[in-house]
């Protein structure tokens, strides 16, 4: 399954949305178990899980009356490949600063 980098960056937009990524990177959740840890409403929430649902960073699995969200972590290689094709940005930097470092001793 290919997913569309432009759902996946816009649900990583928001810090509520990353927030909820990293509980459910600990174990899933149900939306009451998430909505405990914000200061928001649970709408609000469930605004934010429909987004990250959309973005193919979270599934959601029906237990009981209950609709628990598991992470996906595999659709945040979507954003890991992207940002990768900056390493050598970062490398050549790290390598200029060493070097004057290095000189100004």
């Amino acid at each position: 399954m290919q997913i569309d980098s432009q759902p996946v960056f816009r649900a990583l937009s928001d810090p509520t949305r990353r927030a909820i990524l990293e509980m459910l990177a600990e174990q899933p959740r149900s939306i009451g178990a998430i909505a405990g840890d914000f200061d928001v409403s649970r709408p609000a929430v469930a605004k934010h899980l429909k987004i990250l649902h959309e973005g193919g960073l979270i599934e959601v699995r029906h237990k009981g009356r209950e609709r628990i969200n598991f992470l996906r972590p595999e659709a945040l290689k979507v954003a890991a490949d992207w940002m990768s094709h900056f390493d050598q940005f970062w490398d050549d930097k790290l390598v200029q600063l060493k070097h004057a470092v290095e000189e100004d001793k």
